[in-house]
């Protein structure tokens, strides 16, 4: 990731630098012929001045100005060519001095010059093979002609100018990219070595190392972030793969009892059937009784693998509404046990919780309760909102015998029963704790004094109230 990651830099920059560089170098090259052009036109205007005299009086060659002439031949490397009213050289910067006399009316620019126009542009000369950057200018001496200037400037000259700076500009270029890509590569070092980091993690944790966690405090912030869920990631994993174990283990050891007695009664019964009937029959109604307790265990189990599993979000419910329900439907059994069942709720108590949690929280502590409570005692229920917490809290209150605070804080263990000549599966408690944690409620076994029984509570998070 490092070389993709420091190559990819280098491209970008260099793709940057070219979409810059490309244009720049055109510009250059138009700024440097517009500056030679721009000197050339007024060194020919001086030139111009200084020849009006000579070229006015027809007297011949000034040996001042051709002094002059040749001087600024050798110093900028322009070729001067003075011409008359007729278009004959009269002068040029040549040492010898083979062009002058000649006529040079058939050049573009002498004859625009000499009509007293000021002429400049780029040409290929046919007699120097090679292209020319040109600046001509009239002579005037009032309102008439005399003659022209004209500057000739090699274009290469210009080129090779614009190409030196074009160099140092591919050099800065060459460093520019060579800098991105050790910036690159002092970027990617952090960030490959925790990444390199969280997959070593990630590779332990397959393994089976379920302790196994990658630092969130080092990196860039999107690294910490990665490392912070991946961590989460990690504790819920091994929170699953932990009450997998737990289940299963509960699981065999719960089921392994009344399938032993279930067995055993099958036997007997089979045993029973030709010699003693009535045995047979009173050992088989056992049997029924021991595979409903087997089938009430694997219930509660599955009940409460589910909410071992509960990955879905808190939703908002009305407790109060749920609360009366519930009452109402478990009341006929209360009458049947002859208990009386009361509930106490507002119009209306906005809570959070699991789709079905609070239904299965208030049928399991009401199930526990009528299996304690003795005839003629009364279960209370109330919803109660507590606005200055935002939270309502549900109680449920029974008459029973009561459990001590030390079996208060045990009863919410699986398979816990605080007796064992009981029918229940003791995974009643385990699910109301699962199914409170899941929906960000709290869930306790209080004693109730002086009176004794239970008070089961479970605190549920509410909105904001105002």
């Amino acid at each position: 990731m490092r070389w993709r990651l420091m190559a990819a830099f280098m491209a970008v920059t260099f793709v940057v630098v070219v979409v810059q560089d490309v244009p720049l170098g055109n510009y250059l090259m138009q700024v440097e012929r517009e500056r030679i052009t721009t000197s050339l036109e007024r060194d020919a205007f001086l030139l111009a001045g200084r020849s009006e005299d000579t070229l006015e009086a027809r007297t011949g060659i000034d040996p001042a100005l051709a002094a002059d002439t040749r001087r600024y031949h050798r110093a900028s490397g322009a070729r001067v060519v003075i011409v008359d009213a007729d278009g004959t050289a009269v002068l040029t910067s040549d040492d010898d001095q083979s062009s002058a006399g000649a006529s040079y009316l058939s050049r573009p620019e002498i004859s625009a010059a000499l009509s007293g126009q000021i002429t400049s542009g780029q040409r290929r000369s046919d007699s120097l093979g090679t292209d020319l950057l040109y600046v001509t200018v009239p002579v005037l001496s009032g309102e008439s002609v005399v003659g022209a200037v004209r500057l000739t400037y090699p274009a290469q000259v210009v080129t090779d100018q614009v190409h030196r700076q074009l160099r140092m500009l591919w050099l800065v270029a060459g460093i520019t990219v060579l800098l991105a890509g050790i910036v690159a590569v002092l970027i990617a070092g952090p960030v490959t070595r925790r990444l390199q980091q969280l997959r070593r993690t990630t590779e332990q944790l397959a393994e089976g190392d379920l302790a196994a966690r990658t630092p969130e405090h080092a990196g860039a912030p999107e690294i910490r972030s990665l490392a912070r869920s991946f961590n989460r990631m990690a504790d819920r994993l091994e929170y699953l793969l932990r009450q997998q174990r737990a289940f299963a283990g509960d699981a065999s050891h719960q089921l392994r009892t009344p399938l032993t007695a279930l067995r055993l009664r099958l036997d007997s019964a089979a045993d029973l059937v030709e010699s003693e009937p009535d045995a047979a029959r009173s050992t088989l109604a056992s049997a029924q009784d021991e595979a409903l307790r087997l089938q009430h265990i694997i219930d509660a189990l599955l009940v409460l693998s589910r909410a071992d599993d509960a990955g879905t979000a808190p939703q908002q419910i009305d407790l109060a509404e749920i609360a009366r329900t519930r009452v109402e439907q478990w009341a006929p059994l209360a009458d049947e046990s002859d208990v009386r069942l009361t509930v106490t709720a507002p119009t209306a108590a906005p809570t959070f919780a699991v789709p079905g949690a609070a239904e299965q929280i208030i049928d399991n502590l009401l199930d526990n309760a009528l299996a304690v409570s003795d005839p003629g005692s009364t279960i209370e229920v109330t919803v109660a909102p507590v606005a200055a917490a935002d939270v309502v809290d549900l109680h449920v209150l029974d008459q029973g015998p009561g459990l001590s605070p030390q079996d208060c804080l045990r009863a919410f263990d699986r398979f816990w029963r605080a007796r064992t000549d009981t029918e229940g599966s003791g995974l009643g408690l385990a699910i109301v704790a699962q199914l409170a944690r899941a929906s960000g409620a709290t869930a306790e076994l209080l004693p109730r004094t002086p009176n004794g029984g239970l008070d089961a509570h479970v605190r549920f998070r509410a909105p904001a109230y105002r």
